[in-house]
């Protein structure tokens, strides 16, 4: 549906909504420039001492590891948060994105191919834009304190696996969406809403099975006594899955993990070679036993329907938004009806998309505290489950270690943590384990 012409007007929607979301995206940039420098100060003034929590068990060079690491990477954040808004200023208000619709109208005129060669146009200038900062994240910061094991040609690797899976699955799926926009009336939101999220199951199903072998080896889990333990876990907490395997992260980074995949029967436990490197056994079932805990209380259940509400709003919003023609002018796109010598059926479902895809951060970098909130409290209630399913002293042995071998700082800005924190600092992780607080040998360094 062509969006209407409002009248010119300085108190015009169109007006309104640049003036809002300019305000919008400094005052957000405002706030996590703060937040970042609130980190780096509270951090750098807690660095010559372990907390008192951690002393005897955190060595000190360990800890101003961890200190300069978080330091290292939040200043770099500054500077990666002024670049992004100043990109997305380009992008919108200063007509970058109107430049680029205009350049293939003219050359492919307007029509679904014009359409996606917007779209894989404007991925493949936010991924150039992007690459210096991901070189130096891995390259410098990550390679400076002993955790990147990325070669250049790994790294090109990567580079192209991760381009063509995106546009082999990417393209589908916009040109799907593209076509329910033109096709499906003005309802068109709710069938591109339940073709998104059958995709995304869909996802789920295949990831562990195509996608992720693409990029990593996964090789069946082969320490007898590790699978014992794992297996009676499995059975006491009623959870069936697929297979256990160990997955090669050690060839990229030197940071460890473990996790779930998979949906429904094709559910998968996969370890990182570095984690069962890390830790004995006994570890290893208790950081197991955390995320079990997350599918008994059915976290993930839950935050998928939240992702379903969430994006059912979303699309629901973008189906009006798009018939506004202030919205596209008001972020700097001259819609294509009022483009001269295009016709006036050249659809704007392309441009709608990217400027809402592109605008909708602006405003809910406010609402994200929220969500962190809403992660710690499950974290805190998987690891009451894994307590009552493993040994509480293997789990807080466990999560020290990792805090100390992915160098974590011990002492984050609490405001920091409140704003960004998916996770609870170790401190209060620790605090609720009261068999943790038990003299335990300290951590050799």
């Amino acid at each position: 549906m062509p969006p209407s012409t409002p009248a010119p007007s300085f108190l015009s929607p169109s007006v309104l909504l640049t003036l809002v979301f300019a305000a919008a995206l400094l005052a957000g940039l405002a706030l996590r420039l703060w937040l970042a420098s609130r980190q780096i100060r509270h951090v750098a003034q807690h660095r010559s001492t372990v907390p008192a929590a951690f002393a005897g068990r955190i060595p000190l060079a360990a800890h101003q590891k961890a200190a300069d690491y978080t330091i290292a990477k939040a200043r770099f954040s500054l500077l990666e948060m002024a670049l992004s808004a100043a990109v997305l200023l380009g992008w919108t208000l200063l007509g970058g994105l109107d430049l680029l619709n205009r350049a293939l109208l003219s050359w492919l005129g307007g029509g679904m191919v014009q359409q996606l060669a917007l779209l894989a146009a404007f991925a493949a200038i936010s991924g150039l834009i992007d690459l210096p900062a991901t070189l130096y994240q891995t390259f410098v910061i990550e390679q400076r304190f002993g955790f990147n094991k990325m070669t250049p040609r790994l790294w090109l690797a990567d580079l192209a696996k991760s381009t063509l899976m995106g546009a082999a699955i990417g393209l589908p799926i916009a040109a799907l969406t593209l076509w329910l926009m033109g096709a499906a009336g003005a309802f068109w939101w709710l069938w591109a809403w339940g073709a998104w999220m059958a995709f995304n199951l869909l996802l789920m199903v295949i990831y562990p099975l195509f996608i992720a072998p693409f990029f990593n080896q996964f090789k069946p889990l082969e320490d007898a006594s590790l699978k014992e333990r794992v297996t009676a876990l499995m059975q006491r907490c009623g959870f069936a899955a697929k297979g256990l395997f160990v997955m090669d992260g050690s060839r990229r980074s030197a940071h460890a993990n473990a996790y779930f995949t998979g949906f429904g029967a094709a559910k998968r436990v996969v370890f990182y070679d570095t984690l069962l490197r890390q830790l004995n056994v006994g570890e290893v079932e208790a950081v197991l036993a955390h995320e079990l805990g997350h599918f008994k209380h059915r976290h993930i259940v839950k935050r998928i329907a939240g992702l379903f509400a969430l994006s059912l709003a979303g699309f629901a919003l973008l189906g009006w938004l798009s018939t506004q023609a202030w919205f596209y002018t008001g972020l700097g796109v001259v819609p294509n009806l009022m483009v001269e010598g295009v016709a006036g059926s050249a659809p704007n479902d392309a441009l709608a998309l990217l400027l809402f895809l592109l605008a909708a951060p602006v405003f809910t970098v406010f609402i994200s505290p929220v969500f962190a909130q809403l992660s710690r409290r499950h974290e805190f209630e998987a690891d009451a489950y894994a307590m009552a399913q493993a040994n509480g002293h293997d789990l807080a042995t466990a999560l020290l270690k990792l805090y100390e071998d992915n160098a974590s700082t011990l002492t984050p800005d609490p405001v920091y943590v409140k704003f960004y924190y998916s996770h609870p600092p170790a401190v209060e992780r620790l605090a609720r384990m009261p068999i943790a607080t038990a003299a335990a040998p300290a951590t050799p360094g």
